[in-house]
């Protein structure tokens, strides 16, 4: 099995690839022609899963949240680009997990709490807190970066405004790329009443909770169901299917219990493809070339020229 996961791994550009490489020549694109929601219903009808790379798919020597992990991502495989979006005090939009600089940042103190220049004078750090020479993006150089390229699931820490961070993907006409991440139904109906045009991904953890969500005033065709991280569900996942609302299921969390680590410890890489044939249509992960690889290996990953994926310029 491995051996046909490296195999795999050549086929969609994972060999060989150096940390921070680009070739624009071969990048994998990601671009709705009618609108996310159909280019979904048409990867589900081919029977293709997508990888979204959580924080942009960080590696060594390339930090969470920056756009130049996400270009390296994409030279890879084909993914969709989970971010987080903070606000500075002065109400710049800007990449950030944490509400503190430490831990990925040069920085020092709340986020949240300083002025843009000051958080754009930072360097990022990676994992193994080495020191990079890249710099905290902001929301519009991230979507700016994106168009064209791929679809970014936004999930708002506290200090984002909802309002804010609408306006700016409809100034930067990023409507069809992007899914909004909310918590909650309520979270979710205000995201619906500010940009009815947006997907959201919201926790749908039973048949009951999408009926919940819907009842509240939120369509079906506009929720992608974020179904947990712990336990694979294909019950669940048909019932959404029957309702057609796409699955999201994430690989993803801190080590040495995500499913992500389990899997790496294991050499159990088949489990990707095993939840894409359970009818998981979106693996979010730590480690999306290795889901991709996997996806590849069993003929589950987006082909391009199909679907709205490409390769190219």
């Amino acid at each position: 099995m491995l051996a046909r996961i490296a195999a795999a791994a050549a086929v969609v550009g994972l060999a060989g690839l150096a940390p921070g490489a680009s070739n624009a020549q071969e990048q994998w694109q990601l671009v709705p022609e009618n609108g996310l929601s159909a280019m979904l219903d048409c990867l589900e009808a081919e029977g293709r899963s997508l990888v979204s790379a959580h924080r942009g798919g960080p590696s060594p020597g390339l930090p969470e949240n920056a756009i130049a992990t996400m270009d390296a991502v994409l030279t890879a495989i084909p993914a969709v680009m989970e971010v987080d979006v903070a606000a500075s005090s002065d109400g710049v939009l800007f990449l950030l997990h944490d509400d503190t600089l430490e831990r990925t940042t040069t920085g020092e103190g709340e986020a949240a709490d300083k002025a843009w220049a000051d958080l754009a004078a930072l360097n990022l750090t990676d994992a193994a807190g080495w020191v990079t020479p890249y710099r905290i993006p902001t929301l519009a150089e991230a979507l700016d970066w994106a168009k064209g390229r791929t679809v970014l699931q936004l999930d708002f820490k506290r200090s984002a405004p909802y309002e804010d961070v609408i306006d700016m993907v409809r100034e930067k006409g990023m409507e069809e790329h992007v899914i909004l991440i909310a918590y909650s139904v309520a979270s979710a109906k205000k995201l619906h009443d500010l940009a009815p045009w947006a997907m959201i991904s919201l926790s749908i953890e039973s048949p009951g909770a999408l009926a919940e969500a819907v009842a509240a005033g939120i369509p079906a065709e506009r929720i992608i169901a974020f179904t947990g991280t712990r336990l694979a569900r294909p019950d669940l996942y048909a019932a959404l299917d029957e309702a057609d609302v796409e699955v999201i299921f994430g690989t993803l969390g801190r080590p040495p219990y995500s499913i992500d680590s389990v899997i790496d410890r294991f050499g159990t890489p088949e489990r990707y493809a095993e939840l894409s044939r359970g009818g998981v249509d979106v693996i979010a992960t730590d480690a999306p070339r290795e889901a991709a690889a996997a996806l590849a290996e069993a003929d589950r990953l987006p082909q391009a020229g199909k679907c709205g994926v490409g390769r190219g310029d």
